[in-house]
């Protein structure tokens, strides 16, 4: 299981670390919701490789039967090491090219309220929650984390799509030779 986790899981980490250091490159050319709609898309893509190795887990590994737990547990540890990828991608991108992302986001979400009408006492808390947020994203102890959580919804949900879809019962897997004909007859 290991092998396969660690293949299908750095693939998936490779795209989404591929993807993120080209939207770094766009960035002064998209805004921050076109970043999010090409990342969270990308994220998705990227997560189709749990879909791969599950199915070549169960294939390969247990001859074409998984539990729904087996699925998950594959498919859970196949995010986990693509977000651990992410993280580290992106830790790598703020310690060299994007040092200044926190504060250009918080600038983008101030001017964002503003243009949404805020008033100015909302835009005063807008103005201070970013300023705080700027001050805590200094520290890889907050940022790493926070970063680590980007994806893991995403691949939690294609972790149990794949684990509903490709789980099978004893009996019913590719080295079965039950059939309708004789099960019923």
């Amino acid at each position: 299981m290991k092998r396969i986790v660690l293949k299908f899981g750095l693939l998936a980490g490779g795209v989404l670390a591929l993807v993120m250091v080209v939207s770094q490159a766009l960035a002064t050319r998209i805004d921050f919701e076109g970043l999010a709609v090409i990342g969270y898309t990308t994220m998705l893509l990227a997560f189709l490789m749990i879909f791969f190795g599950v199915r070549t887990y169960r294939d390969t590994v247990l001859d074409g039967r998984i539990a729904f737990g087996r699925a998950f547990k594959v498919g859970i540890m196949i995010t986990a090491i693509a977000s651990a990828c992410y993280v580290v991608t992106w830790e790598i991108l703020v310690a060299t090219i994007s040092s200044d992302f926190a504060q250009q986001y918080a600038d983008f979400s101030v001017k964002k309220a503003r243009e949404t009408g805020a008033s100015a006492e909302q835009l005063a808390a807008k103005e201070r929650e970013m300023k705080s947020f700027v001050e805590n994203y200094r520290n890889p102890f907050y940022r790493a984390p926070l970063t680590f959580l980007e994806p893991l919804p995403v691949g939690l949900l294609v972790t149990l799509v794949c684990a509903g879809a490709l789980s099978r019962k004893k009996g019913v897997g590719a080295g079965s030779t039950v059939t309708r004909a004789t099960a019923s007859g």
